[in-house]
Formats: C-alpha cells, sequence, structure tokens
C-alpha cells in the first residue's frame, strides 16, 4: 500500500503513525488536483465560458460522488473548511433556529475540543445547558446514564463517531435512537468515522453529520456537513457573501437555496475536487479490510506494550467497537519526550492531550502517547516504534 502514497517515496524511512491527526494522500487524489489548476483552473458557479463551465461540473460531480457515498441528496451535502466549521455550523445557525433559555444539550467526555467550544460559546449565548455522557468502567460510554441525561429538554445531541483519543467507535444508533425519542436534533462528529467505517446517514438517521477530507485521504481545508434538507432551510445563513444569496437590494437580501446559503464566497474548488477524489480512493479499497488491518496491528502493539512494557498505561481496552489507535501514558516518560525520541528515529507518533482536555482529566492525565496505524503501516512500522520506545527508556529511567 505505501507504493500508493508519494510521500513515502520522498521519506523511504518514514513510519507515519498519526493518520488519526491526518491520512497521507494517494497519488490519484494528488494527480486531480495537479490535472485542475493545470488545465481546469477558473471560479465555479459564475463563468459561461468553457473553462468555468468545466470547473462547474467537475466541482458538483465531486458533490454528487460525497452524497452518493454518504447516501445523501446533492443539496444536502454542504462543502466547509473541515468538521470544526461544520459543527460550528451546526451549533450557531442551529442555535439561531432551534434553541431557547432553558434547553439541554447533550454531549460526552470524550469529545474533541470542536465539538465542546462551539456548544459552550452557544449554551452561554442562549440561556441553554449542557450535560456530558460519562464513560463506564471499560471506558465506553454509558447508555444508561445517557438514557437519563436526553429528556424532552434536551435540544440537541452531538457526539463524535469515533474517539480520536480512544479509537473507541461510539454506539451512535443507540443514542441518535434516545435522541429522535425525546424529541432533540443529531449532529455526530464524523471526523474519525468516515476514514474507518461506511457511513450511510440514512441508515444512522442523524440529523447532521460532518467530516475533514484530510483524514480521509484528500486534501486540507475542506470539510463536508451533512444535514437534512428541511432543517437546512429553516436555519439561516452562517456567513454573508457572494452565492450564497438570491437577491440583494440596499434595504435587504434574500437568501439561496441549500447547499448554495450555506457556501459564502468562492469555494475550496481544489479542495472539493480532491475531496472526490478520496471518496473514489475510499470506494476502490475495501473499509473492512483496512479496519481489520488496523486493529491487527493496534492488537500487536498492545500485546508487545503488556509483555514488554510494564511502566506503560493504556487508555482503552481493544474489542470490536475499536479502531487500531493506541493510546498510552507511561509512568516515567512524558509524551513529548517519547514523541522526541520517535522523531530522531523516523517515527511520527502523536503526544499531547490530543485536544481532548476533558477526557485527559477523565483519564487521569494531562497527555498521552498515541499511535494511530492506517492502511499503509505494517508490522515493521510497528517493531520500529517498539525499538524506539526501548530506545526511550534506555535514555530516561
Amino acid at each position: 500500500m505505501k507504493a500508493l502514497f508519494p510521500i513515502f517515496k520522498s521519506h523511504p524511512e518514514l513510519v507515519y503513525l498519526d493518520s488519526n491527526a491526518t491520512s497521507q494522500k494517494p497519488e490519484s487524489v494528488i494527480e486531480v488536483i495537479d490535472r485542475y489548476y493545470r488545465s481546469e483552473n477558473a471560479n465555479v458557479h459564475r463563468g459561461v465560458y468553457q473553462l468555468s463551465e468545466d470547473a462547474t461540473r467537475s466541482f458538483e460531480e465531486a458533490r454528487q460522488r460525497i452524497a452518493k457515498y454518504m447516501n445523501a441528496e446533492n443539496s444536502e451535502i454542504i462543502f466547509t473548511r473541515g468538521t470544526t466549521e461544520a459543527i460550528n455550523i451546526v451549533a450557531q445557525s442551529g442555535a439561531a433556529a432551534f434553541i431557547r433559555p432553558g434547553d439541554e444539550i447533550v454531549l460526552t467526555v470524550c469529545e474533541h475540543h470542536s465539538n465542546i467550544v462551539p456548544w459552550q460559546i452557544v449554551a452561554e449565548r442562549h440561556g441553554a445547558t449542557i450535560k456530558y455522557i460519562p464513560l463506564t468502567g471499560n471506558r465506553r460510554l454509558d447508555l444508561e446514564v445517557a438514557a437519563k441525561l436526553i429528556t424532552d429538554k434536551t435540544r440537541f445531541v452531538s457526539v463524535g463517531h469515533i474517539s480520536n483519543v480512544l479509537g473507541v467507535i461510539h454506539p451512535i444508533r443507540e443514542i441518535i435512537k434516545l435522541a429522535k425519542a425525546a424529541g432533540a436534533f443529531t449532529m455526530i462528529d464524523g471526523a474519525q468515522g468516515i476514514p474507518h467505517v461506511r457511513v450511510d446517514v440514512k441508515e444512522l438517521d442523524c440529523d447532521f453529520y460532518a467530516f475533514s477530507g484530510h483524514k480521509a485521504f484528500g486534501p486540507t481545508g475542506i470539510g463536508v456537513l451533512y444535514g437534512r434538507k428541511a432543517l437546512l432551510q429553516a436555519m439561516p445563513p452562517y456567513q454573508g457573501g457572494g452565492d450564497m444569496i438570491e437577491k440583494v437590494t440596499l434595504q435587504g437580501s434574500t437568501w439561496n437555496e441549500v447547499p448554495s446559503k450555506f457556501e459564502a464566497g468562492t469555494p475550496h474548488i481544489e479542495g472539493v475536487i480532491g475531496l472526490g477524489a478520496a471518496i473514489d480512493f475510499l470506494q476502490s479499497i475495501s473499509l473492512e479490510k483496512i479496519l481489520i488491518h488496523d486493529q491487527k496491528l493496534g492488537n500487536m502493539l498492545v500485546n508487545r506494550l503488556r509483555e514488554e512494557f510494564p511502566l506503560v498505561s493504556i487508555m482503552a481496552e481493544p474489542g470490536d467497537d475499536w479502531v487500531g489507535t493506541v493510546t498510552f501514558a507511561h509512568s516515567k516518560i512524558h509524551p513529548h519526550d517519547l514523541a522526541a525520541v520517535c522523531d530522531g528515529e523516523g517515527i511520527a507518533i502523536r503526544a499531547g492531550h490530543h485536544c481532548a482536555q476533558p477526557l485527559m482529566e477523565v483519564l487521569g492525565v494531562t497527555a498521552t502517547a498515541r499511535v494511530s496505524p492506517g492502511l499503509y503501516n505494517d508490522e515493521e512500522d510497528i517493531e520500529r516504534f517498539i525499538k524506539a520506545l526501548r530506545k526511550a527508556e534506555n535514555l530516561f529511567l
């Protein structure tokens, strides 16, 4: 698989174990972006000349492929800068349309900051209250508590599909059912979901689903917000500018239809086209096989850590509801020191709080090291990481 990714030709010795932060990009995605700039570079939705029409066709064809991949309507796919902006759109515009003082928002303690901070801002501005679903002893979401927290006062339930720290696939179907029964809207942070599992928004029955291209073999700076059309129509625009308007006068403006209503200004054209190619790449491979592959590497690492490194504490137990991410703390080595040693060995891992400080507090740590394998990793990569960890122990113990 490494042969499909040019980064490994430029850096033959690289062991990249930080795919939860961003994935490497296949040649097919890079080629599409390069071709756009070489042969189709023009603004979209604005020109009647051939170059603009070609760019617009490529842009909208990408939207169609993404919609089909998620089992959504074309008009329900909004292009954003990433998951963060998508969640902010739902939080800000959704709050303006649906949240009233005294309403409640339910999140989980596992969330990335991008699925906490926007809701905290909304709660403060609109007089809402936030409640958090806790973890059980095995560090899975507590559905019994969730059932008690989600009530007729709940207006939004916003949950990550997969924890970027624990690598655990959350029981979002059960949570969505609880929310629906209470009359609440559901927002799923799918930043880690799309790269790991197949997503059918109709089958999930969620109201909103967001993901970023760069974690799913696509370019940076581009993301997708899926939203039920009726809800998007009821929400006010998030930003004002070109393309999102129907008519502008000195007295006021009227809005374009969705999705244009939420896509103000010149979009990230090459990002959208590149994301379309990334979706094509995802469809060309088996996500089920990739999940098994990542779980195999993750289990290999977990077993080696348990057998050979007694000072290591693993944050989440492997299981069928786990994507192979291994996050751990070493009682004698700071994660940043370990990451620095790994870097010296040509190995890329993540160290820190992973934009999940509330979860770190729940786990009883301030920082952890994270190994998140991808389809371009193999057992030799895990062996090299083990050697780097052993070298770190020799240096610091």
